[in-house]
């Protein structure tokens, strides 16, 4: 069985170490709105990096919104997919 390949993480937002809690949510909720079917997997590793520096179950529950949106964009998509080569 091939293993999934990660998503991208910038190293940029590695390196830095932690960053503002209200910078952390606005890329997510940038990502959410940014997103498209071609990035989608992509988009969603990168906002799970993105929520794992977030410091405090407050700052991390405001960004569940976007990243319970981001998991339904992909479920969405992938049934579609899935329906398209039936």
């Amino acid at each position: 069985m091939k293993d999934k390949p990660l998503g991208f993480v910038a190293l940029k937002s590695l390196r830095q170490g932690p960053q503002d809690p209200q910078a952390v949510l606005a890329q997510i909720r940038e990502i959410y709105f940014k997103t498209t079917k071609r990035t989608i997997q992509h988009d969603l590793a990168h906002a799970i990096e993105l929520l794992k520096s977030l410091p405090t179950e407050d700052e991390r529950d405001k960004a569940a919104v976007y990243m319970d949106g981001l998991a339904q964009l992909r479920s969405e998509w992938v049934q579609s997919d899935k329906k398209k080569r039936r």
